[in-house]
């Protein structure tokens, strides 16, 4: 791998130099005041970034995983039924872990490379009459396939059964970088983390709590001591941590969320689209498909691309590092060795999307497919470029 080049993996994504040198600071006494300044002005940027005027958010010095066990272990008690759809491998993940932590969980198994199934959501919600499900558990942006979920759907699914289960959603690899409504979509619980929108190095779990889902912390019963965000929640009303902070990448996830608002949040997520639609641009011309079913489902964050039958895409991954110094993603679970993954969300503009793409381009000719040098460059060129002649916005 170069350290020159951007990397093109679905997280960690790029960061901005400002961003990494706001993490490299000076050690501070993070029971004084001063950390306070970096503290309250993360946890009002997040909530901000979720579209909620009213989430709880707290950040625990962990990662997405640990986002997940924070969701599970304050608001749930063991033996409690969850609700799943399995459709990719972060699904899968999320779902062993309530397996692990003795929940009840009824899983909807669904082709990777689809959507979560609203409509079985419904059916199943009616059906629980005894309402034995305390959680519906719903993976907004698939990171393993490019699928991308509509989480408003399973909230009216929810609301048409009737049924008062909460909303767990697991935004890691959407929160920052695809519109997220957590107030609108009345979801109880987001997870996120600071390796991918928030363009920091992995080693937060951001999560954001619901009034109802507060609530449910007085009464669960599952183990929590790290992770428990009532400690969290007396730290913070003293400007602490009721263990040591990770002041670095607080005072870097300041910056970032300084970066994202003052850009814009719609700025942000049209910027992602963009180059996110450029890349399916360059596939089309390449001749090969998405593993998303359908272009509802199209991920701006990331596209997992599949390859001909036959043909070992990790070949592509392992070919762009060992040659040209480049990271793409390799395939994951049931799609192993079936896609690659090219990663487009964070710290990402047009041009260092062009070069990704020329280097995968080069990478697939090098290992025989038939794909035409500067075919998939050209047809993204032609979405990105601003020149007078442009006809492809009216398509866009």
């Amino acid at each position: 791998m170069s350290f020159q080049n951007p990397v093109f993996i679905p997280g960690p994504t790029n960061m901005p130099e400002a961003v990494r040198q706001a993490c490299y600071m000076p050690t501070i006494d993070h029971r004084s005041p001063v950390f306070g300044k970096i503290l309250h002005p993360c946890l009002e940027g997040v909530q901000k970034v979720l579209k909620s005027d009213s989430a709880r958010i707290f950040i625990f010095p962990s990662t997405g995983t640990g986002g997940w066990e924070t969701a599970l272990t304050n608001a749930l008690s063991a033996g409690d039924g969850v609700l799943a759809a399995r459709n990719g491998m972060f699904s899968h993940r999320w779902i062993d872990m309530c397996q692990r932590h003795g929940l009840d969980v009824t899983i909807v198994e669904t082709p990777w490379g689809h959507g979560l199934p609203a409509d079985r959501y419904e059916e199943i919600l009616r059906a629980d009459t005894g309402h034995r499900i305390k959680a519906v558990l719903a993976t907004h942006n698939e990171t393993a396939t490019g699928v991308r979920s509509d989480i408003a759907a399973v909230r009216r699914a929810l609301d048409a059964a009737g049924h008062p289960a909460m909303l767990f959603v697991d935004g890691v690899s959407s929160i920052g970088s695809m519109d997220f409504r957590f107030d609108e979509w009345g979801v109880d619980v987001a997870v996120t983390g600071s390796q991918k929108g928030f363009m920091l190095p992995a080693g937060l779990a951001i999560v954001g709590f619901s009034d109802k889902a507060m609530a449910a912390v007085e009464t669960t019963t599952l183990p929590r001591t790290f992770f428990d965000i009532r400690d969290m929640a007396k730290g913070y009303a003293a400007n602490a941590f009721p263990y040591t902070p990770p002041v670095g990448l607080m005072n870097g996830l300041k910056l970032s969320l300084d970066m994202l608002l003052s850009e814009g949040l719609e700025n942000v997520f049209a910027r992602h689209h963009r180059i996110a639609e450029g890349v399916r641009r360059a596939v089309g011309a390449w001749g090969l498909d998405l593993c998303a079913a359908s272009p509802d489902l199209y991920s701006d964050s990331v596209s997992a691309i599949r390859t001909p039958e036959g043909f070992n895409a990790t070949d592509i991954v392992t070919r762009a590092a060992n040659e040209y110094g480049m990271a793409f993603g390799v395939g994951l679970g049931e799609v192993a060795g079936k896609v690659f993954r090219i990663g487009h969300l964070g710290s990402l503009t047009d041009a260092m999307m062009l070069s990704g793409l020329g280097v995968a381009e080069m990478v697939m000719v090098d290992l025989g497919l038939e794909v035409r040098l500067g075919s998939g460059v050209a047809a993204a060129q032609d979405y990105y470029r601003h020149g007078s002649g442009k006809t492809n916005k009216a398509a866009a």
